[in-house]
């Protein structure tokens, strides 16, 4: 006999649409009352854990350089276009030079900056930060040949440019001249630019002037092959090392600059800083790592003074080193960076920290979650169940035919409410399995009704 043979069996779905609706919401109502306190316990501690996440990096920067004819503002449009690609935009600020710079990252209009060793001022800027020294910056003091001057103290009485106001080459030179014991009063003092200043060279109206930029600068190439001009040799290079020792003493060999012509004639000692580059304290670290990664593709072959691979270095600094510097030097880009694009590594490093409540949380949550509703769907079942049972049990203890009957009427309705029931799919063969049961004990029942016993 099979199931649609009892009297009063149910079919899968049977009952009016409404009821069915009625049925399927009671049962997301209740999946909703047992995962849902869960998954908003879950996305609480998502919501936390953001909360400690290090904010997405800035989209624009703005960056610091020099005039517009000076290597700065020259290596500025490079990491400008380098960055470019990337997703991120910079705005080169054009300043005097690294006076300027360290004015407008201090004041908060510019991000980074290029800042020239020996410019720094200890009376503050403690919000400023190195990412790293990017190349050596000699300090070429040219003078007219027929000059009869050997040393910086020879220039004493003449006319000698030292840069404008604001820049790191003025800075420099009016320092290094203090050294010897010159200044305003025994010194013509001029303040040129660089282009002003070597034009002012080649014209002879001045009788020296101090440059600082690197060995490859288009302008010193033409102050070298100018025969009236020659190249000062710092013999008291290691002196000035002594007091000031963010200065290197460097070696320009004899024909460094052109072999064939024997340019210069002759090996010269220089005194060098180091150009940094410089951000506040505050800068994203993964934008820091970025422009690392940019400044060991834009300066890491070798120069006239410098190593392949020996810059960008976390030497030769200006301010502290930045933390971000520091890892990037310690162990290289991150992982993520080595693989992926810069905003795809950047929002996956953000979103390893989300992972921790998932992991600790979520994940021993959602293990407990299915038994749970394993049990409590069973249980509905158990319930109907342990009802018939005493339904049964009080049949067994019936004497007279209206005490049947009464059973009788128990089990209707009983049988009434099991058909309300609506189970998911995958409990369909235990309801079904009651229901069938309640079939059974109802046609044994209304038989023993109609014998009377």
């Amino acid at each position: 006999m099979q199931l649609r043979d009892f009297p009063g069996t149910l079919a899968l779905g049977e009952g009016s649409a409404t009821e069915m609706m009625q049925g399927q919401l009671r049962i997301w109502l209740e999946r909703i009352g047992l995962f849902g306190p869960g998954v908003v316990l879950t996305l609480a501690a998502f919501a936390v854990a953001y909360y400690f996440v290090q904010p997405a990096p800035p989209r624009h920067i703005v960056m610091a350089t020099g005039d517009a004819d000076g290597v700065y503002y020259y290596y500025g449009q490079i990491y400008r276009d380098l960055m470019a690609r990337e997703g991120v935009e910079v705005t080169l600020a054009e300043t005097a030079g690294s006076i300027d710079n360290i004015a407008l990252l201090t004041s908060g209009k510019a991000d980074v900056g290029f800042v020239q060793g020996g410019t720094r001022n200890d009376s503050g800027h403690t919000e400023l930060r190195s990412l790293a020294s990017l190349y050596f910056e000699p300090i070429w003091v040219f003078v007219r040949r027929d000059l009869k001057a050997l040393r910086l103290a020879d220039l004493r009485g003449h006319r000698v440019a030292v840069d404008r106001e604001g820049s790191g080459t003025r800075v420099m030179a009016l320092q290094l001249l203090a050294d010897t014991g010159l200044d305003g009063t025994n010194v013509e003092i001029s303040a040129q630019g660089h282009s002003d200043a070597a034009k002012a060279m080649h014209e002879g109206a001045l009788d020296a002037a101090f440059f600082i930029a690197p060995a490859n600068a288009p302008f010193l190439r033409d102050l070298f092959v100018d025969r009236r001009l020659r190249l000062l040799h710092i013999d008291e290079a290691a002196a000035y090392r002594l007091q000031h020792r963010f200065l290197s003493v460097l070696t320009l060999p004899q024909g460094a600059i052109d072999l064939a012509a024997r340019v210069p004639d002759a090996d010269t000692v220089l005194l060098a800083p180091a150009a940094n580059l410089v951000v506040r304290e505050d800068f994203h670290p993964a934008l820091a790592e970025l422009m690392l990664i940019e400044a060991r593709r834009i300066h890491r072959d070798p120069g006239v003074f410098e190593d392949a691979g020996q810059f960008p270095s976390r030497e030769h600094l200006e301010y502290p080193i930045a933390d971000a510097a520091q890892r990037f030097f310690d162990s290289g880009p991150s992982l993520l960076r080595r693989y992926l694009p810069f905003w795809a590594a950047n929002l996956a490093d953000r979103l390893k920290i989300m992972l921790v409540p998932l992991v600790a949380l979520a994940y021993p949550l959602f293990k407990i979650i299915p038994p749970t509703y394993d049990w409590r769907m069973r249980s509905r079942i158990d319930r109907w169940y342990k009802e018939l049972q005493v339904i049964e049990r009080k049949i067994e203890a019936t004497t007279t035919k209206d005490e049947l009957s009464r059973r009788l009427s128990e089990l209707t309705a009983l049988e009434h409410n099991v058909r309300r029931l609506t189970m998911p799919v995958a409990y369909g063969n235990p309801l079904y399995s009651l229901r069938q049961h309640i079939v059974m004990l109802r046609a044994e029942l209304e038989s023993a009704v109609e014998r009377g016993t």
